[in-house]
């Protein structure tokens, strides 16, 4: 886990310079494993007034991504096998994000609109300690490593995604640097608000390999619960990557 990829770009570099500059900053490892990544372009003004932090444009364009994956491993960085056995419950289970993209004090981050997991223990504890706004769903990715097949489906209450793809690229590869797929993928920090309290949190992984893939969302009713911005979102690309191994940052409250 400690192990560095060769190959990082400079957002990588960066965030991973700055995790390492706060002695003990990160909490947990895991991996984030085979991950689906879904975007929209979608009306700036509208999205903006659903958030509380500052949009991060791209040449004056707003996004919103899902990003579906497989939580495996989560652990403690200290502790070893006891402090993983601890963890076991919420150790390994399937995510559903809905991000856009923000800054605060100059720093790019994500924002979470919405999040959907599978393990109840773990939709309980995400929002006290991180401020994430974790849901319960029943989620079902079949996102295969030895084919170019991508499918999964989400449902919470009575609305649902579904999506299919597949991925359109021969090899994966880290995005190219000052692209808009590094810009809506290679993000470090996360800024929440759980009621009143804002937040932030750092992660670090190398740089995503990472494939374009082509997708169809087939049901986005559990998408459009959201947020009005899904009235003017217009589906612009997608990748898919086998995954990468994180290291996971405590929160931080912000005044």
């Amino acid at each position: 886990m400690e192990s560095v990829a060769a190959n990082r770009t400079a957002l990588s570099d960066e965030a991973r310079r700055r995790k390492l500059a706060i002695r003990g900053e990160s909490m947990f490892y895991a991996r984030w494993d085979r991950a689906v990544f879904i975007h929209y372009a979608v009306d700036p003004v509208t999205l903006q007034r659903e958030i509380p932090f500052e949009l991060d444009l791209r040449e004056g364009r707003a996004y919103v991504s899902l990003v579906a994956f497989t939580l495996m491993r989560m652990r403690p960085r200290i502790g070893g096998r006891i402090g993983e056995w601890m963890l076991k419950p919420i150790a390994a289970h399937e995510f559903l994000n809905v991000r856009t993209y923000v800054r605060h004090g100059g720093e790019p981050g994500i924002y979470f609109l919405a999040e959907w997991l599978n393990n109840r223990a773990a939709v309980l504890l995400g929002p006290r300690s991180f401020g994430l706004p974790y849901r319960f769903g029943k989620l079902a990715y079949r996102h295969a490593r030895d084919t170019d097949a991508l499918f999964g489906t989400a449902d919470a209450h009575n609305d649902h995604l579904v999506y299919e793809g597949k991925t359109s690229g021969e090899s994966f590869e880290p995005c190219e640097a000052e692209s808009l797929t590094e810009f809506l993928l290679e993000r470090y920090t996360a800024f929440t608000q759980n009621r009143k309290q804002k937040r932030f949190f750092r992660v670090w992984h190398a740089p995503w390999p990472q494939a374009p893939a082509e997708f169809q969302i087939l049901d986005a009713s559990l998408i459009a619960t959201t947020g009005q911005w899904w009235r003017s979102a217009r589906l612009v690309s997608g990748h898919y990557s086998p995954g990468a191994d994180v290291w996971m940052g405590r929160p931080h409250r912000i005044a």
